[in-house]
């Protein structure tokens, strides 16, 4: 049985052991997140190649639409990534979370993941453990890493 970071008690809510070093790695993070978000005003569509997959195409086919449909709900989705992060940020040095706030960071440490896939160009054949001289080694290990947070969170929840 996979035992991560985060697990459920058996007062329903739940535990978290991180080290100081990650909560840093993730306050980083987030500061990162919330400063590209703050950037990329382009309702219809972000202008950040890597912010595209939180704000996801509608319509494949159809370039007007798909503008018009990221207006109506750019603004939207935005307030609902920068609400994870502000989540993330007020409870980081917790120790204990409760559902809400958990939800919270699985979409924030998800966001995080996506935009930081994105920028690694990563795919299925992507080395997860790549050559020590790689220069994106150390980006691959914090994708990693998130992976390896967001697998603990999701068993947690569903214990």
């Amino acid at each position: 049985m996979f035992r991560g970071p985060i697990r459920r008690t058996r007062r329903g809510d739940f535990e978290v052991r991180l080290t100081e070093g990650e909560r840093k790695l993730l306050a980083s993070l987030v500061q990162q997140l919330r400063a590209a978000l703050a950037d990329d005003t382009d309702a219809g569509g972000a202008k950040d190649p890597t912010l595209r997959r939180l704000f996801p195409v509608a319509y494949p086919d159809d370039e007007g639409r798909d503008h018009e449909y990221r207006a109506m709900v750019h603004d939207d989705l935005a307030a609902r990534h920068n609400a994870s992060l502000d989540v993330v940020e007020s409870t980081l040095e917790a120790t204990r979370l409760d559902e809400e706030a958990l939800l919270a960071w699985m979409g924030a440490v998800n966001d995080l993941r996506l935009v930081l896939g994105t920028r690694l160009d990563v795919s299925e054949e992507t080395d997860l453990l790549p050559d020590p001289d790689d220069p994106e080694g150390p980006a691959l290990a914090v994708y990693g890493y998130l992976g390896f947070l967001l697998e603990s969170m999701v068993e947690a929840i569903s214990d």
